[in-house]
């Protein structure tokens, strides 16, 4: 399915889902659902506004952060801490991957979701905990600066 398609089957289900918590899907809606789709990694608010504001200059990072917590609400982005200060959302039908953030040097390593199943089966085992691990950031010190 190339993007355009994908962006228009995700705007159905999006409109669906909106449409049942009472919201429409307006245009400012889609083009920062479009701006997190588009982006190779994780984006900021500020980052999207930018993006935005070359098509729909009237765009306000109110709006950004209002949309966002919405998409957020219905599992289409999440929402990460990568520890420099803002927060970046990553679209849920992407990769699900999590990472490790340097303190001292500010790397960042991507880490499969397979390797936080050791953890979360022990959190059930142990606590009969169910852990919603979807997006997690691990902060320490690489290999470099240990």
């Amino acid at each position: 399915m190339c993007y355009s398609e994908r962006i228009m089957a995700q705007s159905k289900e999006l409109l669906s889902q909106l449409g049942e918590k009472g919201y429409r899907l307006t245009p400012q809606r889609l083009m920062i659902l479009e701006q997190v789709e588009a982006a190779d990694g994780h984006v900021s608010a500020e980052e999207i506004l930018q993006r935005v504001r070359v098509r729909y200059s009237n765009l306000n990072i109110s709006t950004v952060y209002r949309t966002l917590e919405l998409l957020k609400e219905l599992a289409l982005v999440t929402e990460t801490d990568m520890g420099d200060g803002r927060v970046r959302f990553h679209a849920v039908d992407k990769s699900r991957h999590h990472h490790l953030v340097c303190l001292a040097c500010g790397q960042m390593t991507d880490l499969d979701e397979a390797e936080l199943k050791p953890l979360s089966d022990l959190l059930l085992a142990r606590h009969g905990f169910i852990a919603d691990l979807c997006h997690i950031a691990i902060f320490g010190r690489c290999k470099n600066c240990a």
